[in-house]
């Protein structure tokens, strides 16, 4: 199986090229857990790690998460057919008021390239709709994320409204966006910030595996 040819391609961005060589290993019999498992997930995180050193910037980490999609989209059939469960589910969401989703889009990215349910509330989300999708999907984590000075607050608003329906105690909350500061994660009460979707990804992981 060329695994290795499909992680340099997920980590050069192409994703034309990733859907071609994802729907020939299938089409000569690898298995969509061995794919996921040592090709997607480990070119996800050598993405995250050259971002992180400062030799990918967001347009390198959007393209191989795009390419990524494009690997998921054509094994996840396969994986939901032969029952491979998620690690956990993850609600994310921009919140009230805020219309700007590039940075949550690259956390969904990150967080399903590392083999999460990621459950997407989209752009200007209430404190209500966070909470009931808590109910609803029984996630053990939510990522809130504002562009805005102006839409923080409702981060604070959410947590409060997760303590007076009595489900706090079974979710952690991360935020981030530009604005944010761990400061600020501190005094509403979040238990992550994270300043990037590199960092969001691995507390995904250790919520998950503590």
């Amino acid at each position: 199986m060329d695994l290795k040819s499909l992680k340099e391609s997920i980590k050069n961005g192409k994703a034309k090229d990733t859907e071609e060589l994802v729907q020939k290993l299938l089409a000569q019999g690898a298995d969509a857990e061995d794919i996921l498992n040592q090709a997607l997930i480990p070119a996800m995180d050598e993405v995250g790690e050259l971002f992180q050193q400062g030799e990918y910037f967001v347009p390198e980490l959007l393209v191989a998460a795009r390419a990524m999609q494009k690997a998921m989209e054509a094994i996840r059939p396969k994986l939901i057919a032969k029952g491979v469960k998620s690690r956990g589910k993850v609600v994310l969401g921009t919140v009230r008021g805020d219309l700007h989703d590039i940075g949550k889009n690259l956390v969904k990215m990150m967080v399903e390239g590392a083999g999460f349910e990621v459950v997407d509330l989209g752009i200007d989300v209430t404190p209500e709709k966070f909470v009931q999708a808590v109910k609803d999907h029984q996630a053990g984590l939510i990522g809130m994320s504002a562009l805005l000075t102006t839409t923080m607050l409702s981060m604070r608003d959410t947590v409060n409204l997760l303590k007076s329906e009595g489900v706090r105690n079974q979710v952690k909350v991360m935020v981030g966006g530009a604005p944010l500061r761990k400061e600020f994660a501190d005094e509403i009460g979040a238990d992550f910030y994270g300043k990037d979707a590199t960092e969001a990804k691995n507390y995904a992981k250790f919520v998950y595996e503590e």
